[in-house]
């Protein structure tokens, strides 16, 4: 048995000298600043504690003090402990440490748990050892080790004595940042004296920020106490006057004292928490553990940063309404690469990751329209995207109209050409997108290795998802014109009601998708299809169909249990708003008629060019979103053959190919940061469906009178409307009690007859559009999903009034018209 060991000697590890002098002897065999001492070892412990063990254990909390103070040390150690204290010089005053073998640890740190003596000279030093050792049995160790399972008997204590630094200043450094996990922020609490006050808490330090070298913060405490050396061991006392307000460090002190903060962390391979000393203005580590309870280092996915922009949520934001994993920022980036490359300009980006979340950039837009001489016509974009507010002034892009079109006339060219030709092949693949999806998920299915599986991704699955994206391009820009003004000119020529009830039917030449879902449950409830037949041909989508991390409906029960259960409540069947709906439009018609004789027959071919570009747009987003399904049987396959299971959704698309192709990346490493920054933004309330500028997501989240409309960097102010105003999404006047709802995921909450408002709506949510006497919400646009289904079914809808959840709460009582675009509280 041997009951000592040196500081650095190469068997002090964690079952021998406990935790903290397994860290100590690892810091001073790196050659790192650590006071000189000694170990008294675990053997010494048990040695002692042999002969009244079961005495300890069946002592009452508190009692095992005095069992260890009654006991004489056996001669043979405390020898060994006198002549190694000896060595040390004469008399000097060191400080007394327990150290447990299960203590300092990563994932447990027992800090406090056992006890330290300070500044003990001479003969006191023994009967400091046998107080730290019977430490091991106080109330608040033993409920700790009750608390993390750790068995009584498996734990023994050693002693770390160590030559106590007459310290001017002391405290503790933290080489990631304890608050928000910064791995490249080390944080140091500094005050005078030795760093007892500060460890025990009974003084406000000092707290230094350094990062890249350099001080980035700095906050003075107010350092009322300081703990000093006395002849009898240590004493708080009071910080004189003139001490009490000044920094401890200055600048390059803690720029040194970071820079061995990361020689120790560098050792230790984690971010560490340190006590440490200063003397002589010199400076030594007291002793360090790995830190506990840190939050995991995150990202920034933050596409603000780039340029004062005008950033927008509107249409393909409503889409993607979720903060995105990055794999499904990935494929969105691929989507918006094939499906919208006519609408980018080389040299700035047209989409955008702002916290997570999807946004486009609408000053590219606006510099396009301008430079075209097309700003008359920006009326159009409003049609999709939705209105700027009032005073709100668009930021250009800092490069000449001549540069633009320079840039813009070759993509036109080429955009022309490519959409003839993809709508040569859109009926072709419409009608055979289904099954090729179900086949190619079964392919997926049936893989049995990485390689095989990349391979397939790059023989089968890219081809099919790239020409989706193709023909959803074309299908959107032909005859957009047709879209925008067709509406407009019925409304010149008829009116709100009727221009919108003789829009209706675009359902009647063939179902439209985004009906799809909910037509689809009518036939699942009257027993017309299976379960199997939904799930196949409506199963793709749902209110969260671009992220590829959450499971679609079709692979739900409990979803199409809920939507099932919440077509028995409804005020009246799909079939019968569809058939109501059919009776309005046919008397608006008849009007036009009569108000326009001979020109019927015009209009209506104008209408049903009209419905067919809408279907077209419909149908083969539908079958992108399908294609999106077969995505997320990719990755899933993915994470099964590389046994990363779900962390391969915090890869990006390349990365995780390199896993598949080579069984390993670099990127796994980072997996951990990803997933806590995924988390942090979808923890926070959606972001404001207009930002100008550079944007926090966390900040704006903590700003009690952050607004849900606009955020404007500039320091705009946009007053927030009184009213609520939007869109006339679908014509008709309703009373009733307004619901806020947050999510899809709370539609049991909406009651026959009450109105739906709420942020955005996308297909996800028209399964509930039946049982809404109205729908109100702050994104849309006439052109969005919300708006085209809620005319289809004849349902009343004020669409992208950017203030709606602002502005009403559940339970008020509403008027929705939804010929006007207004929205009035009633009570």
């Amino acid at each position: 048995m041997k009951a000592v060991l040196p500081f650095d000697d190469a068997a002090a590890d964690l079952a021998t000298v406990g935790g903290k002098g397994a860290s100590l002897a690892r810091l001073a065999r790196a050659g790192l600043p650590v006071p000189g001492g000694f170990h008294i070892t675990t053997d010494a412990y048990r040695a002692f504690v042999s002969s009244f063990r079961d005495e300890v254990l069946a002592a009452a909390p508190g009692e095992a003090a005095a069992l260890f103070a009654a006991r004489e040390m056996p001669a043979e150690i405390a020898g060994e402990i006198r002549r190694a204290y000896a060595m040390l010089g004469d008399d000097v005053p060191v400080a007394v440490r327990s150290s447990a073998t299960a203590e300092d640890l990563p994932d447990m740190s027992f800090a406090g748990q056992q006890d330290t003596y300070l500044n003990i000279r001479g003969d006191a030093l023994l009967d400091a050892v046998k107080r730290c050792w019977a430490s091991l049995w106080n109330p608040r160790a033993i409920a700790y080790r009750d608390q993390n399972g750790v068995p009584h008997d498996d734990v023994a204590l050693a002693v770390v004595v160590q030559e106590l630094v007459d310290a001017d200043a002391a405290g503790i450094m933290f080489t990631a940042n304890p608050i928000n996990g910064a791995r490249d922020e080390t944080v140091i609490n500094a005050s005078w004296g030795l760093g007892e006050a500060v460890v025990g808490g009974q003084v406000t330090p000092d707290t230094i920020v350094v990062s890249g070298g350099t001080v980035t913060e700095a906050r003075i405490g107010d350092k009322t106490v300081m703990t000093v050396r006395t002849p009898e061991g240590t004493q708080e006392r009071p910080v004189p006057v003139d001490l009490r307000g000044k920094a401890v460090l200055d600048p390059a002190e803690a720029v040194e004292l970071a820079g061995l903060g990361a020689r120790v962390q560098d050792l230790y391979a984690t971010p560490m928490d340190l006590e440490w000393a200063r003397s002589g203005g010199a400076f030594a580590v007291l002793q360090a553990r790995p830190i506990t309870g840190v939050k995991p280092q995150v990202e920034e996915w933050n596409d603000s940063l780039k340029g004062d922009y005008l950033w927008t949520g509107g249409n393909l934001g409503e889409a993607i309404p979720d903060v995105m994993t990055p794999m499904t920022w990935s494929f969105v980036r691929l989507f918006i690469h094939e499906a919208m490359s006519a609408s980018a300009l080389p040299g700035f980006d047209l989409v955008g990751n702002i916290g997570g979340r999807f946004y486009m950039n609408l000053s590219i837009v606006h510099s396009i329209a301008g430079a075209m001489g097309m700003a008359g016509r920006l009326s159009a974009v409003e049609q999709v995207f939705g209105r700027m507010p009032p005073g709100l002034d668009v930021p250009m892009l800092k490069t000449s109209r001549w540069q633009i079109i320079k840039l813009i006339l070759p993509m036109a060219i080429s955009l022309r050409r490519r959409v003839r030709t993809n709508l040569k092949g859109m009926r072709a693949f419409l009608a055979t997108a289904q099954r090729r999806c179900e086949e190619s998920r079964d392919r997926i299915a049936a893989t049995g290795s990485g390689p095989e599986l990349a391979e397939l991704w790059s023989r089968e699955i890219e081809p099919h998802m790239v020409t989706s994206c193709r023909m959803l391009e074309a299908a959107g820009r032909q005859g957009g014109a047709t879209l925008v003004y067709t509406r407009e000119r019925l409304r010149k020529l008829m009116g709100e009601v009727d221009a919108e009830a003789m829009l209706t039917g675009v359902n009647a030449d063939g179902e439209l998708a985004s009906l799809g879902p909910v037509m689809g449950l009518s036939r699942l409830a009257r027993g017309e299809i299976t379960r199997d037949e939904f799930a196949r041909t409506y199963g793709h989508r749902g209110p969260h169909e671009f992220e590829v991390s959450i499971p679609r409906p079709g692979e739900d029960p409990a979803w199409i249990d809920a939507q099932l259960a919440g077509l028995r409540d409804m005020r009246a069947g799909t079939e019968e708003l569809l058939a109501r709906q059919e009776q309005a439009r046919e008397a608006a018609w008849a009007r036009f008629a009569e108000r326009y004789p001979g020109k019927e027959a015009k209009m209506r071919a104008r209408v049903r060019r009209w419905s067919a570009v809408v279907r077209d747009r419909e149908d083969t987003r539908s079958e992108n979103m399908r294609a999106f399904w077969v995505l997320r049987a990719f990755v899933l396959r993915a994470g099964e053959l590389t046994g990363h299971g779900d962390d391969v959704f915090h890869l990006y698309l390349e990365e995780l190919l390199d896993l598949l192709r080579d069984g390993d990346t670099p990127a796994l490493e980072r997996v951990p940061a990803r997933r806590a920054t995924y988390e942090r933004y979808a923890a926070l309330p959606p972001y404001p469906t207009l930002i100008v500028g550079r944007f926090d997501p966390v900040r704006w989240a903590a700003d009690p009178g952050r607004r849900a409309d606009v955020y404007d960097a500039r320091g705009t102010t946009i007053p927030v409307s009184d009213t609520v105003t939007g869109f006339p999404g679908a014509p008709g006047v309703v009373e009733g009690v307004a619901r806020v709802l947050s999510g899809p995921d709370e539609g049991e909450r909406l009651k026959p007859g009450e109105i739906l408002v709420t942020t955005l709506t996308n297909v996800g949510w028209t399964p509930m559009f039946p049982r809404a006497a109205a729908v109100v919400t702050d994104m849309g646009a006439p052109l969005s999903h919300a708006s085209i289904v809620a005319r289809e079914l004849g349902i009343p809808a004020v669409v992208g009034t950017g203030n709606a959840t602002m502005r009403l709460h559940d339970g008020d009582r509403i008027r929705v018209d939804g010929e006007r675009g207004t929205v009035e509280l009633l009570a």
